[in-house]
C-alpha cells in the first residue's frame, strides 16, 4: 500500500517527473515538502523566459540608475570615485546646504506632479505583492525612481536601492502582460524582479534571492527559490557589464573570532533589538504623516535645508550612509562620533521620508547598525581589550538590518556579500541577529517595509 501511495502522489506532481519509475523504496519525492509542486504560479517555459528577460532588464535599469546617480554626484560635489563622504566634506558649508535645498526643490516639484497626475497608477512594490495583484505602473515607477536617484546624488539621506528594486518589479509587471501570465505568476515575477534590483546594484546575487524569498514572498519553497536565484543571478551578471563586480564595501579585514566578541554579541543583540523596535516605529509614524499635496512643495526644501545645516558638523549624513558604514567596518571613528551618527542617521532619514521623499531605508539602517556596533564595541574594548572595533560594526550591521527587515537570513547573507567578510565571526553575527530579530518580533513585529505601507485605500 505504501508503494502504491507513493506512486499515486508522484503522478500529482507539477511538473511531472521525467523518470516515472520510483526508487527502490517506493517512497515519493513529494514527501519532501519543498518539492511537491509549483504552487499557484506554474513554472512554464514562457514563465522561465519572462524570468530571464526580467533579470536582464533589471540589471540594465539598475546600471542606468547608478549611472544617473554618479552623474548627479559629480555635478553636485565633484565626486569622481572613492569616498562620497570626502567629496562632500571638501565643499563649503554654504555649498552643502544650498545643494540639499535645491534637491528638495527638485524632489518636491517632481513628486508633486507625479503624485497628482499619476495618482491612479501604482508604484509601491511591497504593497503590490503583499496586498495587491502585483500590478505596477511602469511610467510612475520610472519617474519616481529617476527623481529618487537625483535627490540622493545631491545628498538626500535615503537609500539608493529602492529605485532599482522598484524598476525590477515594474519590469516584471509589464512582461506579465506581454506574456499573458496568471495573477500568481505575475506576483512571483514582480517579487523576483524586486530582489534582483537589490542584487544588481549591490552585487549581492545570493542576498537578492534570499530577500525575494524571505521578505517579499515569505517562502523558501523550491519553485520560489529557483526563480529568485535565476533572476538575481541574471540581473547581477547583466549589471557587471557596466557596474563593478567587487564588494560594495571593499578591503574589510577577515576579523577573527574571540571570546570577547561572543559575549558582546549576546548583550548587543538585546540592545539592538530594542532600538530597532523604536526605529521601525519611527519610520511607521513618519510614513503615515508624510507631507502630501502642495505641502510637499515647502516641506521638502525646508527639511532638506535643516539636514544640510546638520551636515556642517556631520557631512557623513549626506547620501545613503555607505561611507559611514564603511568607516565603521574598518574600525574608524571615535566614541563621540559613532554615537552621534547612530543617533542622527535614523532621524534625518525619517525626516527626509516625512517631507514626502521616496527612497530606500536598507542602507541607512545598515549604516545605523554599523556605527551603533562600532560605538558599543569601542566602549566594550575598554572593559575587555583585544578585539577589533570593525568586527563589532559588522555584527551590529547584520543584527540591525536583519531585525529591522524581520529577515535574519537575508540580513546575514547581505552583510557577508556586501563586505566579503564576516565568515570567521559568523557565530556571534548569528547570535546577535537572532536575538535582535526575536525581540522585534515579540515586541512589535513590524519591519521597515511593513511599517511604510500606505493607509488602506490610499
Amino acid at each position: 500500500m505504501q508503494r502504491k501511495s507513493g506512486g499515486d502522489s508522484e503522478r500529482q506532481r507539477v511538473p511531472q517527473p521525467l523518470i516515472k519509475k520510483r526508487i527502490a523504496s517506493g517512497r515519493g519525492a513529494m514527501e519532501q515538502p519543498n518539492v511537491t509542486h509549483d504552487g499557484e504560479a506554474a513554472l512554464t517555459p514562457i514563465f522561465w523566459f519572462a524570468i530571464v528577460l526580467t533579470g536582464v532588464l533589471t540589471g540594465l535599469f539598475g546600471a542606468g540608475l547608478m549611472a544617473l546617480l554618479q552623474f548627479v554626484e559629480k555635478l553636485a560635489f565633484s565626486y569622481h570615485g572613492g569616498s562620497y563622504e570626502n567629496a562632500v566634506s571638501a565643499t563649503s558649508n554654504l555649498h552643502r546646504v544650498i545643494t540639499l535645498i535645491l534637491a528638495g526643490v527638485v524632489g518636491s516639484v517632481g513628486w508633486y506632479f507625479v503624485r497628482r497626475y499619476l495618482s491612479h497608477e501604482k508604484s509601491e512594490i511591497d504593497d503590490a505583492i503583499w496586498r495587491g495583484d502585483g500590478e505596477l505602473s511602469f511610467r510612475r515607477s520610472a519617474a519616481t525612481s529617476v527623481i529618487s536617484e537625483v535627490v540622493i546624488g545631491m545628498g538626500a539621506s535615503v537609500g539608493r536601492e529602492a529605485a532599482p528594486k522598484l524598476m525590477g518589479g515594474a519590469s516584471g509587471s509589464v512582461l506579465s502582460h506581454w506574456f499573458h501570465l496568471s495573477p500568481a505568476q505575475k506576483k512571483l515575477l514582480v517579487a523576483c524582479g524586486g530582489g534582483a534590483g537589490l542584487a544588481a546594484v549591490y552585487n549581492v546575487p545570493l542576498g537578492g534571492a534570499i530577500f525575494t524569498a524571505e521578505v517579499l514572498l515569505g517562502s523558501f519553497a523550491l519553485p520560489t527559490v529557483l526563480t529568485a536565484l535565476a533572476c538575481s543571478l541574471i540581473a547581477t551578471i547583466t549589471g557587471w557589464i557596466f557596474l563593478s563586480s567587487n564588494a560594495t564595501y571593499a578591503d574589510i579585514p577577515a576579523y577573527r573570532f574571540t571570546g570577547s566578541i561572543m559575549v558582546w554579541s549576546l548583550l548587543a543583540g538585546v540592545i539592538i533589538g530594542f532600538l530597532a523596535v523604536g526605529y521601525v516605529r519611527l519610520i511607521g509614524w513618519i510614513s503615515a504623516r508624510r507631507a502630501t499635496g502642495t505641502r510637499i512643495l515647502w516641506a521638502m526644501p525646508l527639511v532638506f535645508g535643516v539636514v544640510g545645516v546638520i551636515g556642517f558638523w556631520y557631512p557623513q549624513l549626506f547620501g545613503n550612509g555607505k561611507d559611514m558604514a564603511h568607516d565603521a567596518f574598518l574600525g574608524a571613528g571615535s566614541l563621540g562620533l559613532l554615537f552621534a551618527l547612530f543617533a542622527l542617521k535614523p532621524l534625518v532619514t525619517a525626516a527626509t521620508l516625512g517631507s514626502g521623499a521616496a527612497g530606500g531605508v536598507f542602507t541607512p539602517f545598515l549604516a545605523t547598525g554599523a556605527v551603533l556596533g562600532g560605538f558599543l564595541g569601542v566602549a566594550w574594548v575598554h572593559l575587555w581589550p583585544g578585539s577589533p572595533v570593525g568586527a563589532f560594526a559588522l555584527i551590529g550591521a547584520a543584527a540591525m538590518i536583519g531585525a529591522s527587515m524581520q529577515a535574519p537570513l537575508a540580513g546575514l547573507v547581505l552583510v557577508v556579500e556586501l563586505t566579503h567578510s564576516g565568515f570567521n565571526i559568523m557565530i556571534p553575527m548569528m547570535t546577535a541577529t537572532a536575538i535582535a530579530t526575536l525581540i522585534v518580533r515579540q515586541i512589535d513585529g513590524y519591519s521597515i517595509y511593513s511599517a511604510r505601507l500606505p493607509r488602506s485605500g490610499e
